[in-house]
């Protein structure tokens, strides 16, 4: 595993930090492409993108500093690269972003399906850097393929790889799919629907929550993802897509 791509001293450049990074402008620039399919302007998708990811930092980062101000107010830069986005977040993200939507007459719907594959490329580097720092443990294999992830000396399933593998194929499917979609959020919701289904799966690759009932939270979500893209179908109304030449 390889968590640091430099380390001297106090400097150090996380692998997963970079590979986030890197994933998130992939994912950027795939949105100009897909934002011509959808017949969105690409520049304006972009800024979208753009005020998600900003908004998903800040809002995450406020929400942390409200609920830990004393610590915050001792060890400012410490508690700043704290990990904290959770579902609260995420919950305002999804209403800044919708509310940000509405201003600027994206549609929301032919908006989702141009990010669906770029959500997608962004998971597969996401999980290529968990795999580098050696996290998302997997159950023991003896499978030729398993690897001994630090500090672990006997062999598990590497669930990163096969996140990423999957997110890959996952981002291929969606934009062939893009190309030739019937209705506006058909691509999200398929998007949602395979996602899930995929992490589901994954989850018996890896190592179980303790004392979480029947299903481990990951599991709960990817039901509930699977549940929204049948919400999404039944719902959105069935406008036919005209496909730009």
């Amino acid at each position: 595993m390889h968590p640091y791509l430099l380390h001297s001293g106090h400097l150090l450049l996380p692998t997963f930090g970079v590979l986030a990074a890197v994933g998130l402008m992939a994912a950027l620039t795939l949105s100009l492409r897909t934002a011509s399919i959808v017949g969105l302007n690409p520049e304006r998708l972009w800024n979208a993108g753009l005020f998600t990811l900003l908004a998903a930092f800040a809002l995450s980062r406020l929400l942390l500093i409200v609920t830990n101000l004393h610590d915050f107010i001792q060890y400012p830069i410490l508690l700043l690269m704290v990990p904290s986005l959770n579902i609260t977040g995420i919950l305002l993200t999804i209403l800044a972003t919708a509310i940000y939507l509405r201003l600027r007459n994206l549609l929301i719907f032919d908006t989702l399906d141009a990010w669906s594959p770029c959500a997608t490329l962004a998971w597969a580097f996401l999980a290529l850097g968990h795999f580098a720092e050696g996290s998302d443990a997997g159950l023991p294999t003896t499978l030729p393929w398993g690897l001994p992830i630090p500090p672990n000396t006997i062999r598990l399933h590497p669930v990163a790889i096969y996140a990423a593998i999957v997110a890959t194929i996952l981002t291929l499917i969606l934009l062939r799919q893009l190309q030739h979609r019937s209705h506006p959020g058909d691509t999200f919701a398929m998007a949602l629907a395979t996602a899930g289904t995929a992490q589901f799966l994954l989850t018996f690759f890896r190592q179980p929550y303790p004392d979480t009932g029947p299903l481990d939270p990951i599991q709960w979500i990817s039901l509930g993802m699977i549940a929204l893209a049948g919400i999404v179908l039944l719902l959105q109304p069935r406008k036919l897509v005209t496909h730009a030449v």
